[in-house]
């Protein structure tokens, strides 16, 4: 069981920069992120997911990597990463790191290489035309922002590609010495002590885009069987968690018969979650998990509410995608590469107690793994004056004092301004105020992700939906090894009584509802406020 924890792990994802800054330089670090790890032991995290930490530009949040054996001076050294591994194991809680090779920053050592010699040892890291290709626009990622996937290097001479932004060159991984150099990066970090990586760009990094060859690969997933292999050998219980942003159709090839990716964000699934908040009924959220695939072997899918890129909802129809945002981002500004939002949860639910507590216990609840965006525990908001997706970046609110206790650097050099003003600025939202009072929402998904950690049928079992004959309403039955958890979502802003008519349930033991109470018959009617949920087991069986 122990090389499978990733079941029942709660995951927090964390920016070492925008967290919490120990030395007053303006920006977080190693140090400061070990100190508060308090925080995220109250709140019952298992797994701490880092962004890049690495050397780096930092053009894009630190995915613009210059070294990949390296700590940025910034953030700290590697005697303090080993030491931050450690405060975090102390805990019982896993790391797992960023893993980016689909590109690298224009700046790495590699690319300076490649494009000052041809004949540089480099050069077939890299994916070069001599010619202009036919297309330069081809396979844009951030419309809008982003030119081209090509450009012309004067110094090469020829053209090489990038599938983000042209400071971000390609690897190309249809050589083995780039291979090999992926499975030595991944060796030196496993070696350090991290617990897995979540694999930036999956789709990206396994498509031969514009590489030249005779020999057409014949299947592009194998790179992901022959990062799973390596990991297996080195460390059994390591994961992978990849960002994939597929339709459900194509998931099979990732999790193949367990020897691929370990989990995968649910991208999809995450559309419909915000499809059925927007038009306050879970229909599409219901439907999406009943065609949703299950995982190959012991694969996991990872859920989620917000991350630290956009709300991406491109895999919406047009119509859909305005509806949510109508709802969620109306203001232009809000939105970003024509098919998404660069909000935090909590603005986007108007600061709502009630719908943000049912958001958080809808995630938990999910079948998967559950991965939460530093700060959405205590509600933290955006700011949208900064650039694209750096609105949903900024640093941690940790109490009433200034930069909201996160550095007692000036104002001018915190690496990102802190949230000051309005209902979501430091003053009103902070971890201090949040842990301070009982009643705070910060306690209220504590709650809930203890009653999670306490629910291994969620993670480990198998999903049934209960239909009680209202679409407003998401019932989930999950079951394991005998036992059963029932949870109730109301999605819509009225209350609701139901019955759940399920043969075999003699008793209800309530485990997180809005209103304690004692044990309830199985045929017992059951009531939720508007946007309220309960979470039940069967047969009043404890754990």
């Amino acid at each position: 069981m122990a090389n499978l924890w990733y079941k029942n792990a709660i995951v927090y994802c964390v920016d070492v920069k925008s967290f919490m800054d120990s030395n007053g330089d303006g920006t977080g670090d190693f140090i400061g992120l070990a100190d508060r790890l308090d925080h995220l032991e109250r709140l019952g995290v298992t797994c701490i997911w880092l962004n890049p930490f690495y050397p780096s530009p930092r053009r894009d949040n630190g995915y613009d990597i210059s070294d990949y054996y390296g700590i940025d001076p910034a953030l700290g050294t590697l005697g303090d990463f080993v030491e931050f591994i450690q405060a975090a194991e102390d805990r019982g809680m896993r790391v797992i790191v960023d893993l980016v090779v689909n590109h690298t920053s224009d700046q790495h050592h590699w690319f300076q290489s490649a494009r000052a010699d041809r004949a540089s040892p480099y050069r077939d890291w890299y994916v070069w035309r001599d010619e202009k290709p036919d297309s330069i626009t081809d396979g844009i990622v951030f419309p809008g922002v982003q030119k081209a996937t090509w450009t012309y290097d004067q110094t090469a001479k020829a053209w090489y590609m990038h599938r983000f932004y042209k400071f971000q060159p390609d690897l190309n991984t249809t050589n083995p010495a780039v291979r090999q150099e992926i499975l030595k990066i991944m060796g030196f970090w496993l070696a350090l002590g991290v617990s897995g990586f979540r694999v930036d760009a999956v789709p990206f990094l396994i498509e031969p885009r514009g590489v030249l060859t005779d020999k057409p690969v014949a299947d592009p997933h194998a790179l992901l069987t022959e990062i799973h292999d390596f990991l297996s050998w080195r460390k059994a219980e390591a994961i992978l968690l990849a960002e994939a942003n597929i339709n459900y159709e194509e998931a099979p090839s990732y999790f193949a018969a367990g020897d691929r990716m370990t989990m995968v964000f649910d991208f999809s699934g995450n559309e419909q979650l915000f499809l059925s908040l927007a038009r306050e009924t879970a229909a599409p959220l219901r439907h999406a998990l009943a065609v949703r695939p299950e995982p190959g072997g012991m694969g996991q899918w990872a859920v989620f509410l917000r991350n630290h890129d956009e709300l991406n909802l491109g895999g919406l129809t047009e119509q859909e995608r305005q509806e949510c945002f109508a709802r969620f981002g109306p203001e232009p500004d809000m939105q970003i590469y024509e098919r998404g939002l660069r909000r935090r949860l909590a603005p986007m639910l108007d600061g709502d107690p009630a719908r943000l507590k049912m958001a958080f216990s809808l995630l938990l609840a999910l079948p998967g793994t559950p991965v939460i965006w530093y700060g959405d525990e205590i509600g933290m908001g955006e700011d949208l004056s900064l650039h694209e997706r750096e609105a949903v970046r900024t640093p941690m609110q940790w109490s009433p004092h200034p930069n909201g206790g996160f550095s007692t650097a000036p104002k001018k050099h915190l690496v990102r301004p802190v949230v000051d003003s309005g209902e979501f600025g430091y003053h009103k939202v902070n971890a201090a105020m949040e842990t301070q009072h009982r009643n705070s929402f910060f306690h209220a998904i504590a709650d809930m992700v203890s009653a999670r950690r306490s629910a291994p049928e969620i993670g480990w079992g198998g999903v049934h939906i209960i239909d009680i004959g209202d679409d407003e309403v998401l019932v989930l039955s999950s079951s394991w090894r005998g036992a059963r958890i029932i949870t109730a979502h109301n999605f819509s802003s009225k209350p609701k009584v139901f019955h759940l008519a399920e043969e075999g349930i003699d008793e209800l033991m309530p485990m997180l509802t809005e209103s304690p109470s004692g044990p309830l018959r199985g045929d017992s009617e059951i009531s939720l406020s508007p946007h309220g949920y309960c979470w039940l087991r069967c047969n009043g069986e404890r754990r």
